[in-house]
């Protein structure tokens, strides 16, 4: 399966709102790199290559580091039932995610503001993280907060990371580019 980098017509209107409110609070403080509302979407529509490789039996999913919500925002929109636990360390970025939980009417997104070594809570289908660590670390510390069977998701822009049996590779264009999405799985 190749993941698709669009935003669906039917998330345009929430997803639009996202990319105006991140814009807005970006000014403010650093949340993401995008600059413009195109650059917001773009972010937001690469986001969408995660939310196609989630499980759909997924009912429970930790991203970590969420900072501005990506992807937890997007996949609390596209996947609306399921409980998004996003985690973020920094509280003007934690009180973000509260906001966009709020404003976009978003109630199975739960900001939880911790550090990952504090972060208590286990057993969940999938974790995510979006350049918060190298991907192979991210791929490993992952594996401690999903269920056996769950799955570790994390991005990658060019082929770097050496994958085991329990890890594939779903690579996908962007922007002219080859991206792929890795997805490990907790065997044991």
């Amino acid at each position: 399966m190749s993941p698709d980098a669009t935003i669906p017509a039917a998330l345009e209107p929430v997803l639009g709102r996202y990319a105006d409110l991140l814009l807005r609070w970006n000014a403010k403080i650093n949340l993401t790199a995008a600059g413009s509302r195109n650059d917001a979407l773009r972010h937001i529509a690469d986001c969408m290559a995660v939310v196609q490789v989630i499980p759909p039996d997924t009912r429970r999913l930790v991203d970590v580091g969420s900072g501005g919500g990506l992807p937890a925002v997007v996949i609390a929109a596209a996947r609306p039932e399921i409980e998004v636990v996003a985690v973020e360390p920094t509280n003007k970025k934690h009180a973000f995610l509260r906001t966009a939980s709020r404003e976009l009417a978003l109630p199975n997104l739960r900001p939880v503001a911790a550090r990952i070594e504090d972060f208590v809570e286990r057993d969940f289908d999938v974790a995510t993280s979006r350049a918060t660590f190298a991907l192979d670390e991210w791929l490993s510390r992952g594996l401690a907060l999903v269920r056996v069977g769950g799955v570790v998701i994390g991005m990658e822009a060019i082929v770097q990371v050496s994958l085991d049996d329990e890890t594939t590779r779903h690579t996908y264009d962007f922007d002219g580019k080859t991206r792929a999405i890795i997805v490990r799985r907790r065997a044991h």
